[in-house]
């Protein structure tokens, strides 16, 4: 048994940040470990590296003439609980970028730079280093450079185990490209969707939902899939469309764009619309992948809900004139696309 006069020596020791819950240099191990994956992503407008009090990128070392800059934010939800479940990690961060670089498309944007914050109460050997991973491969998709970020250790916040990732990108698009083009968009233009990977980012409170009801764990077999475990098939990481869309941009061929995240087609589609016209979606034009036909039959889910609530197998969406329509199936054809033809703007 301590003291009194034990107690007060201890009382009075000196503290230091690790006492508190902060290992700062298990935060500089994991910079040195994040600087190969950032050159990975490198492009030619970056300035400098990683370490400074803020990234730097140079516009005109890229070739832009006259740039509107797009920015977006996000996250990855409720889908990080399945990560936290299943010790898989190195997924969410290709969601993190998908969910702001997909976004920034739609406005005509190529997303140029990328930046993260990944906030944990321990920072735990290799987790933050396969989440970072992930998202350094995101940006790899997404063809935009990881130039920054922010890794918060927060004893107190975060139980064992758990983090939170929120990302910031940076696009431009020369002012004459900028979508959607409300002006030309008219009654009877054609809408073309392409294929998700599955329900990306959005839903996975209902999904939890679901698998709760079903009495499965994440570590069975996943009954809509053949090859995977039931939480590996259902953290396949969302898609990222710089590769289909930017040609489409910068061909011209287009009008609208729209990236299909929370509320489904039924609520992202009209966000590129003007006022005077709406979308109507053929249901039957596509086949919804498995994992929507199973979260359906088990949850007892409504078919509307489903539809605004998940992607249903569409994850972006072309408006294009009536006349350009089949030259933008083909083009997306010949970038290894399976467009669908899923509907038409018509009056209000």
């Amino acid at each position: 048994m301590l003291t009194r006069a034990a107690m007060t020596k201890n009382a009075s020791d000196s503290l230091s940040y690790r006492d508190a819950g902060v290992d700062i240099e298990a935060g500089d191990e994991l910079v040195k470990a994040i600087g190969p994956l950032a050159k990975a992503t490198r492009r030619a407008g970056v300035m400098g590296g990683l370490g400074g009090f803020g990234a730097l990128f140079d516009l005109k070392k890229e070739g832009w003439h006259d740039p509107v800059l797009v920015s977006g934010t996000d996250g990855v939800g409720t889908k990080l609980m399945l990560a936290f479940e299943t010790g898989i990690h190195d997924t969410v961060g290709i969601d993190l970028v998908a969910m702001c670089a997909n976004d920034v498309l739609a406005q005509g944007a190529e997303p140029l730079f990328f930046l993260d914050y990944f906030a944990t109460g321990k920072l735990e050997q290799g987790i933050a280093e396969s989440v970072i991973s992930g998202i350094a491969e995101g940006c790899k998709q997404a063809g935009c450079a990881l130039i920054g970020g922010e890794t918060a250790e927060m004893p107190g916040m975060y139980p064992p185990g758990h983090y939170d990732l929120a990302g910031f990108v940076v696009g431009a698009v020369e002012r004459a490209g900028m979508l959607p083009k409300l002006a030309e968009m008219t009654k009877g233009d054609v809408l073309i969707g392409i294929s998700s990977s599955g329900p990306h980012s959005n839903g996975y409170s209902l999904i939890r939902k679901v698998v709760e009801r079903t009495g499965l764990s994440y570590d069975d077999a996943a009954p809509f899939s053949n090859e995977e475990s039931l939480g590996k098939a259902l953290l396949t990481p969302t898609r990222l469309y710089s590769n289909a869309a930017l040609p489409l941009i910068k061909s011209g061929k287009i009008t609208g764009l729209a990236h299909v995240t929370g509320g489904g087609l039924t609520e992202n589609t009209p966000r590129m619309c003007p006022d005077h016209l709406t979308p109507r979606i053929d249901r039957a034009a596509w086949g919804a992948p498995p994992v929507f036909d199973w979260l359906q039959r088990e949850g007892n889910i409504a078919e509307d809900e489903m539809h605004r609530t998940f992607n249903m197998g569409i994850g972006l969406v072309f408006a294009a004139a009536a006349d350009e329509a089949d030259a933008v199936v083909a083009e997306l054809r010949a970038l290894g696309e399976t467009p669908v033809i899923i509907g038409d703007l018509a009056e209000k």
